[in-house]
């Protein structure tokens, strides 16, 4: 009987069978360790030299790290074991050995994982990453879906930039035209809402930014949902509602992986709970020059900026109602004061920086055009755009968080690459 390393906790005291690979393995006289895998769990088999024959004995001991393998054994309760189970080797079969596998048990610098990152991922690290990835994947889907959202798939093509930016990756249509790789499916996402009421978008972005730093990819995914009468309070409770839900799932289905990053979990605790701070931008700048950082208004926030606006608490903290002239063409101005937007930006504690951009979006037709013009965009890429507000326009909302940078806070790790499959960077395309 076949079973996966997840469930062997299942099968204690039954003899069963475990197809994986050979993550390590150390002998000491007459028995030998073997450090298995399969993709669901690691366990280790203990074989001894009396329980087999002494072909099998001999093949345990010189099996090379990463061969594929088929082992027979009993499942044997052992709470030392990270996964409380040991199996008890009663017969081994070599699919495949592997030589020279080169991530061996020894330091490696970061280019050298990355150059190796096809074979990277099987390590227990990266695995654990992925694991938690694709927990938090099918939590999103959940959780728009028992709300009543709408899947809504935006092109990657794009004739325009969302935010009018010019770190957008330029295509050459056949030399007729030039079209754009995606920065965001926002735009499409609005009309999505006038059609269906509520949708959201998760696909891959793209942002042509020449910038080194751990927190940028120039291939990433986006989460954007788009809500028909919603408004600016609404979308800030969405929002907070959104990110509790998935550290709590974090927290719930993932909490082994956590333990294996060595994931201090006290702020995901605290965030799963809810009952996220607001500040306005203004009472930003106040803290912010309370610890030293003085800035204009109407400046935006940098990273260090982010990094002490954090760590003032214990979980994401929103700053709000920002000055129109710091935001995009889109957003929606305070009909009492038209010099700030209804706005926010959710900054994640720990120093891990903005996670969600969110707005009301500009409704009035008449408002919307006199802002592109006013943002020198091209009319005709934004006709349709204009077309939402002339036929139907209704108040609505909606927000962009990067997955990425929510996987690095929740996994604990340092850079934006090591929380997608295979990072796109400025400096690497391979493999």
């Amino acid at each position: 009987m076949v079973v996966s390393i997840e469930h062997l906790q299942q099968h204690i005291g039954e003899t069963v069978d475990v197809q994986g690979w050979l993550a390590g393995s150390r002998s000491s006289g007459k028995i030998a360790f073997l450090g298995l895998r399969d993709g669901s769990g690691f366990v280790q088999g203990v074989l001894a030299k009396t329980d087999v024959d002494e072909e099998t004995f001999r093949i345990a001991r010189s099996l090379t790290q990463e061969s594929s393998v088929v082992v027979t054994g009993t499942v044997r309760a052992d709470e030392r074991a990270p996964s409380g189970v040991e199996l008890g080797v009663t017969g081994l079969k070599v699919v495949a050995e592997t030589e020279g596998y080169p991530i061996t048990p020894k330091a490696h610098g970061v280019d050298f994982l990355m150059e190796h990152r096809h074979l990277y991922l099987r390590h227990r690290g990266p695995w654990a990453i992925m694991r938690i990835r694709d927990e938090l994947e099918r939590a999103v889907h959940d959780f728009f879906g028992e709300r009543g959202f709408v899947r809504f798939d935006a092109p990657f093509f794009t004739p325009n930039a969302a935010e009018g930016t010019t770190n957008l990756f330029e295509i050459d249509l056949f030399g007729e035209d030039t079209a754009y790789l995606s920065q965001s499916g926002q735009l499409y996402a609005e009309a999505g809402a006038l059609a269906l009421g509520k949708v959201y978008t998760f696909g891959p972005t793209f942002r042509a930014e020449k910038s080194k730093t751990r927190k940028h990819l120039l291939e990433f995914w986006m989460i954007e949902p788009e809500v028909a009468y919603l408004e600016h309070e609404g979308n800030m409770r969405l929002q907070e509602e959104f990110v509790a839900y998935l550290v709590g799932r974090a927290l719930e289905n993932r909490r082994v992986e956590l333990e294996m990053l060595e994931r201090d979990t006290r702020s995901l605790e605290a965030t799963a709970q809810g009952g996220f701070p607001r500040l306005t931008y203004d009472e930003a700048l106040s803290k912010l020059a309370e610890h030293g950082e003085a800035l204009t208004w109407g400046d935006d926030l940098g990273a260090p900026h982010e990094t002490i606006l954090g760590g003032l608490y214990d979980r994401p903290v929103f700053v709000h109602s920002w000055p129109t002239k710091t935001k995009a063409f889109y957003m929606q101005p305070f009909e009492s004061d038209p010099t700030r937007v209804k706005c926010d930006d959710l900054i994640a504690p720990e120093g891990y920086g903005e996670l969600i951009g969110g707005s009301e979006r500009i409704y009035d037709y008449a408002l919307l055009k006199s802002r592109i013009e006013a943002h020198g965009l091209p009319q005709e890429a934004f006709a349709w755009y204009l077309d939402l507000r002339r036929y139907g326009s209704v108040p609505h909302s909606g927000f962009g968080l990067g997955f990425e940078r929510l996987l690095a806070w929740i996994t604990g790790v340092h850079h934006l690459r090591e929380v997608i499959p295979f990072p796109r960077l400025l400096t690497r395309m391979y493999p």
